[in-house]
């Protein structure tokens, strides 16, 4: 019989008194020896489950403000993860879902509640919800279009409800829907335009790692372009019909094919870059392009071997710079009136970055600039009178206000005249 205080326990601590004892009861049995339809079943039905209890335990979360006052804590998505050692930003992403259920979204909360829905569903539909725009969408509208969305929730998951919920206004409201779905877009691509970025970081293992943001668009053709240069290949498929390439890792294959894309764009549809046609040069000397263990450069960091230069110049329109004995570049050329592409790069290969004393601006970003005498005053137009320097320093080589001077290793000293 039960006791006094036993009548008096709340019905939900009672229930998880329930559950806990159940779940005792089930430790120590092997689940392998479940026959294959008592295992679907239990899969199926332990998900409804956690479904309502999640649902449950929302519904408390919702209610539970007085709780986090009471011992100080931020709210209860704080109070939780300290109490119960779990995660804080899922915990955060539980109580904005809670508070959806208990204040807008009832109908959401209910069919979780009943196990028809589970919590990734219920985020994806009070998000779309909230999404739709109040001021012209009237409440029986919005009841409408949480009703479809869990209607359809019994036969779709979480990723096609989200395309669901996005266009739900041309079930329910065809007539605001189309102008609702266009001003979505256009925030999203302005979104998406604030967040794109590549960011890459070299990690000192002779490889890059980069990571982009793009907008999906954008993304979507990437994906494409890589896919033709994944596409499988069986011309040397064994006894299983399988080729080397489909036993290469996906995310490998797409690297290879990242790589493949970049050596195919054509740079001559490229836009100038510091004066000039965007070019990549290698510099070899003739010794070492002969040579299978020869090394060479790309820019002023990156070391490749000859036989990888050998490729590149066959497959990709990437300058090979030879050097003579002396470093005297054979194959660039020199021109004598104003500084032509030709002696551009050979100012790359020979400076590197601006020669500005301490400034690190890459080669490619600089301006080619008269040493001595300018050419309107009657100087020469030749390599060895030309120097790299960025944009900012080169308007100081031409800036009154400073001096300049040319220091042994050939870098310019720029000093503030008194």
């Amino acid at each position: 019989m039960s006791s006094t205080l036993d009548r008096h326990v709340h019905p939900v601590l009672a229930c998880a008194e329930t559950i806990r004892t159940a779940l005792k009861e089930t430790v120590d049995v092997a689940a392998m020896f479940m026959s294959p339809g008592d295992k679907r079943a239990a899969l199926v039905e332990l998900t409804r489950l956690e479904a309502q209890l999640s649902a449950l335990r929302l519904r408390v979360m919702a209610v539970s403000d007085d709780v986090a006052l009471a011992e100080g804590a931020r709210d209860v998505a704080a109070l939780l993860s300290h109490e119960t050692r779990t995660d804080f930003t899922a915990n955060r992403r539980d109580l904005a879902l809670a508070e959806a259920l208990d204040r807008r979204w009832v109908g959401v909360a209910a069919a979780l509640g009943a196990g028809d829905l589970n919590v990734a569903q219920a985020q994806v539909i009070t998000h779309a919800l909230d999404e739709l725009p109040s001021e012209r969408v009237s409440a029986d509208l919005l009841a409408q279009a949480e009703a479809h969305l869990v209607t359809e929730a019994a036969h779709f998951g979480p990723r096609e409800l989200r395309v669901l919920g996005r266009r739900v206004l041309d079930i329910v409201a065809p007539e605001i829907g189309e102008q609702h779905e266009a001003e979505q877009l256009a925030a999203e691509e302005r979104r998406a335009a604030r967040r794109t970025s590549l960011v890459s970081k070299r990690l000192g293992d002779g490889t890059t790692r980069i990571t982009i943001n793009l907008p999906d668009a954008l993304a979507t053709r990437l994906h494409t372009y890589l896919e033709a240069f994944t596409s499988p290949r069986h011309s040397s498929a064994d006894a299983h019909g399988l080729g080397e390439g489909d036993r290469i890792p996906v995310d490998r294959k797409r690297g290879q094919a990242f790589c493949a894309l970049l050596e195919a764009v054509d740079p001559t549809r490229l836009p100038a870059h510091g004066g000039d046609a965007t070019t990549l040069i290698v510099t070899v000397t003739l010794d070492a392009l002969g040579k299978d263990l020869g090394t060479a450069e790309l820019g002023p960091a990156d070391k490749l071997t000859a036989g990888q230069v050998r490729r590149l110049a066959c497959t990709a329109q990437i300058i090979p710079a030879v050097l003579g004995g002396k470093s005297e570049v054979l194959d660039l050329g020199r021109t004598s009136r104003l500084f032509k592409p030709a002696q551009r790069k050979a100012m790359i290969i020979r400076d590197r970055e601006c020669r500005a004393e301490g400034c690190t601006i890459p080669a490619g970003w600089c301006e080619a600039h008269h040493w001595g005498r300018p050419w309107a005053q009657g100087g020469r137009t030749d390599l060895k009178d030309g120097v790299l320097l960025c944009n900012w320093h080169h308007h100081r080589a031409h800036d009154n206000t400073y001096d300049s001077s040319r220091m042994p290793n050939g870098d310019v000293r720029f000093s503030r005249r008194t």
